[in-house]
Formats: C-alpha cells, structure tokens, sequence
C-alpha cells in the first residue's frame, strides 16, 4: 500500500491592515500621555510668542484691549536701531558683563573640578558645598545679602578694613557696580564644575599614566590630554552659559532697583526690555525688542556650533 504524507500545516492567516490606515487605537495612549506637555507648550510658549510676535508690529500697552493694539509695521524696529541710545548701551552692558563674567566662571568651575576630581577625606562635603551656591541660582535673595554684603558698610568693606584697605561703594559707584554683578555670577559656578567633574571622570588614566612615562608634566598631561578630552563637556557648558549670561535680570533687577543704575552701568538688555514693557507701559516695543533678543541669542548659538568644529574633539569621530 502507498504511504499517504502528511499534509504540510496550514501556515496561520496574516492579517493586514489597509495601507495608510491609522493606528489611532495603539497610538491614543501617547497623546494622552503628551497631551499635558502639549496644552503647556501651546498655552504657555507657543501662543504667547505669536502673540508678541504681532505685538512687535503694534503700539499697544497692557492697560487697554488687545484689539485696539494699533499696527505701526517695522516703526518699533525701526527706533530700536536708530533712535534709542538706552538700547544700544544695554546691548554694551550686556555683552561685556557676557564676555568678561562668562569666561572667568568656566575657568573658575574648570579650576575646581579638577580640585576635587581626586579622592581624599570629605570630598563629597566639599562638593556640595561648591555647588550649593548654584541650587540657590539668581534668586532675589541672594541678590539682596549679595548688596548688602558690597554696600558701603559690608562685610566685604569690614574685611578689606581689617588689612587697612579703604573700600569703596561698590554697589552705588557706576565703575564697580556691574564687576559687583559679574562677581556673582562667577561665584556661582556649581553647575557647570559638577558637569566639568562629570567629563574629567570619562578621560582614561591610563593616557596620563603614558604620558608621565614619557616625562609629560601636569601642564603638558593638562594641555594634551585634558583639555581635548573634555572639549565636548567644555563646549557644552559654553553654550549654556553664555546664553545664561545674555539672559541676566534678577541681580541687576536687585541691585539698581529696577532702574539699571547707577547711571545706567547696570542696565542689562533684560532689564531694559523689562521697563518697556511693565514701566513704561510700551509693550509693543518691547516684545520687538524680545523678538530682537531671540534672534541674537540663535545667531550666537548657530556661531558656536559653527566654530566648536575646529576646537572640540570627539572619541568616537572619524579619525577621533
């Protein structure tokens, strides 16, 4: 008798979905889930920012209706640029508190990271106790004992008295008051040590262990090794702090009272927006002088990212 095989099994049905159908069931969990995030995008950033956007073109005040915001075209714009002179010293003042405060806190943070990227007794303590400064961040408390301790009859006076220095008014005196705010800013250089003391523990040792065979110093193991080891970490810290520094308000705000004194030597760009804005009562040119803001702060983060090619190395690059 022949032999009958069994029959193959019957491969199981495959269900297809019509093409270009859309998984709404599957994907209305994640809205759902993102839907909080999404209301405050749109309620808080995204409306509000058109808003000013139109504001810019109008005069309008906060004191009467949105619809009566009277359209002026490119006129805010127009008097930003050529007649308004407070707006060309508050981009002075705020680039060079930029330029000078910026620097001096990284070097300052680097400095302390590598301070502390050893092990010794209570090294956590002392990284706390550098980094508590920055959780306090640009508070208006801080601002306030930070006057007090460089007015006339501070504690910093009262310390410099003690060597038989004479101090100096530093908060009321048009020379010091901004190197006043530029020293709180280099003062509060937590967050970007913890992030240097992040990259330092990524760098191997065994590249300073060669080096000193090869009879490298600590300047040289520093400038060889070190230093493009960490340029990514570097790098990011520049980029956060300097939009950080262009963004400054809160101990300005404190310090001259909300004018930007004395005589003006405080008047940081923020500042100056904000008295436009909620002095003033002009608040048509001050969103165009935030629309300003926002474009100067791309066109130097876009500089950055086109200048960091040349110096930040990275470890998994072509040819890295």
């Amino acid at each position: 008798m022949a032999v009958m095989s069994p029959a193959p099994p019957k491969e199981p049905a495959v269900v297809r979905r019509a093409p270009g159908r859309p998984r709404r069931r599957e994907n209305l969990p994640g809205y759902l889930f993102l839907s909080p995030w999404l209301l405050g995008l749109a309620a808080i950033t995204a409306i509000p920012m058109l808003l000013s956007l139109y504001l810019s073109f109008t005069d309008y005040d906060v004191l009467t209706p949105f619809t009566e915001a009277t359209w002026v075209g490119w006129d805010n714009y127009q008097r930003m640029f050529t007649a308004d002179p407070s707006f060309w010293h508050s981009v002075r003042v705020t680039v060079t508190f930029a330029l000078i405060a910026v620097p001096l806190k990284l070097a300052a943070a680097l400095g302390v990271a590598l301070l502390l990227n050893r092990v010794f007794r209570g090294v956590g303590i002392f990284r706390g106790l550098f980094y508590l400064p920055s959780l306090l961040g640009g508070s208006v408390a801080v601002a306030i004992v930070w006057v007090s301790m460089f007015n006339r009859g501070g504690a910093f006076n009262s310390l410099l008295a003690v060597f038989g220095i004479e101090g100096a008014p530093w908060v009321s005196d048009p020379k010091y008051a901004l190197q006043t705010l530029m020293l709180l800013a280099i003062w509060q250089f937590g967050a970007p040590m913890v992030i240097f003391l992040a990259g330092l523990k990524q760098v191997p040792v065994e590249l300073y262990e060669a080096a000193s065979v090869d009879g490298a110093g600590k300047w040289r193991q520093f400038k060889h090794i070190t230093l493009p080891m960490l340029s990514p970490v570097i790098f990011f810290n520049l980029v956060l702090e300097t939009i950080h520094g262009f963004q400054g308000f809160t101990s300005a705000f404190v310090l001259s009272n909300g004018t930007g004194g004395p005589v003006d030597s405080t008047l940081m760009y923020t500042l100056n927006l904000y008295i436009n804005g909620f002095v003033q009562l002009d608040m048509g040119y001050a969103s165009a002088m935030a629309w300003v803001f926002l474009v100067a702060i791309g066109f130097i983060t876009v500089v950055l990212f086109r200048t960091g090619r040349f110096w930040v190395h990275y470890s998994d690059s072509e040819g890295g």
